[in-house]
């Protein structure tokens, strides 16, 4: 194998990996610092439970009131925790963002047929392409490259 066949295997390789690894640009994750927070919130409250736990079995003068107080601080902070994590679960889910289509416009000079295609990696502004189909003598242009935008639907806080 010569040496510029595995440069191109080993190009073609690191294409492939890095299209199945990358992301989408405008993808969104939660937040490490949002998640940090609610994860501490949550030990805490488990460490509110124990402690609950070991002031009931305790039996100590006003271990019951003590140990109710932390119950119901580590079960508000548990329910507050998982509450954070779900709703910021679903506004990520909401928030997903559609790749624009791109789409080029193909023209011929002489007879003025116009078509809109899909972009193609290499295509630009001025490109000649095959010939036209009404008057094979002359060949199509790329006149336009552009991204196609969709109009958002109109929601009403309702």
């Amino acid at each position: 194998m010569s040496a510029s066949a595995t440069l191109s295997a080993l190009d073609n390789r690191g294409k492939e990996r890095m299209s199945k690894t990358s992301s989408a640009p405008g993808t969104a994750k939660i937040s490490t610092f949002v998640l940090m927070i609610v994860f501490m919130v949550l030990a805490l409250s488990l460490v509110a439970i124990a402690l609950a736990v070991n002031a009931f079995v305790s039996g100590e003068e006003g271990g019951l009131a003590l140990g109710g107080y932390l119950l119901a601080i580590g079960f508000i902070a548990m329910t507050l925790s998982a509450y954070v994590l779900l709703q910021s679960r679903r506004r990520v889910m909401s928030m997903k963002i559609e790749k624009p289509s791109m789409m080029t416009t193909i023209e011929c000079k002489k007879c003025g047929v116009k078509s809109v295609r899909e972009f193609q990696r290499g295509d630009y502004v001025f490109k000649e392409l095959e010939p036209c189909q009404k008057c094979p003598d002359d060949k199509m242009l790329i006149t336009a490259i552009y991204k196609e935008v969709k109009e958002k639907e109109k929601t009403f806080p309702f």
